[in-house]
């Protein structure tokens, strides 16, 4: 069996697989972490916000984004959304949005949903006694947030924003639905114009295991490190 296997087709393709699809894989996986995770943080804030409306708004978005499969919901944004705008807009033609906005858009609102829990779960880890003596200094609400509570709840979380950042990673290979060149997309062109798919996605495989567990070993060296501090 392995003896018709031609592994030489990775090399040859090592330039167009990572600086054409690993550079775009995280690019877009930087831009929907940092996206999601400022999105994420309004949802918290919402969601623990005194004003029930906005805590009922917040929690609705998050349940509805965490009940349905990211891929639907890059399917639902790529082809519903240009007619959305069109009837918005009063446009004779749907509204063009480019493969790479629609998944970018799409992974930043569906990734605020889990952020955004994660974040009130750091925030709500602060006692309580420290927004109190803000108060109490003369500082408001945002002022207290900006300085005191998001800093700390930030280094809190970060070991676990982190690990969802590498699910987001992996996650990201779902634009090839979108006929997107990531590193799976690229991959999968590679193995279809060769002939070789199980060289090419025994490799995929082998990147995405080596990229994603050094993270994570990265991960848990920051925890024990701010455990440590702590």
């Amino acid at each position: 069996m392995f003896d018709t296997l031609d592994f030489d087709v990775i090399r040859r393709s090592l330039p167009y697989l990572f600086l054409d699809g690993m550079s775009f894989t995280l690019m877009l996986t930087g831009l929907s972490a940092l996206g999601g995770l400022i999105f994420g943080t309004l949802i918290a804030l919402m969601r623990l916000s005194s004003y029930r409306l906005l805590g009922r708004i917040a929690g609705l978005y998050v349940d509805f984004m965490r009940s349905l499969p990211l891929v639907l919901v890059i399917f639902w944004f790529y082809f519903l959304v240009p007619y959305i705008g069109q009837w918005l807009t009063g446009a004779s033609r749907p509204i063009r949005v480019g493969a790479f906005t629609s998944s970018l858009v799409t992974f930043i609102m569906f990734e605020a949903a889990y952020f955004s829990e994660i974040m009130r779960a750091g925030i709500q880890s602060i006692s309580r006694g420290q927004p109190a003596a803000a108060s109490a200094l003369g500082l408001t609400y945002a002022q207290s947030m900006r300085y005191i509570v998001l800093p700390q709840a930030f280094r809190n979380m970060l070991p676990v924003l982190l690990t969802q950042t590498i699910v987001l990673f992996q996650d990201t290979s779902l634009v090839y639905v979108l006929s997107i060149p990531d590193f799976l997309g690229a991959a999968s062109k590679v193995a279809q114009r060769d002939g070789r798919l199980v060289e090419m996605y025994l490799f995929a495989a082998a990147v995405y295991f080596a990229i994603s567990c050094f993270a994570s070993w990265g991960v848990r060296r920051l925890q024990a490190r701010i455990a440590i501090v702590r």
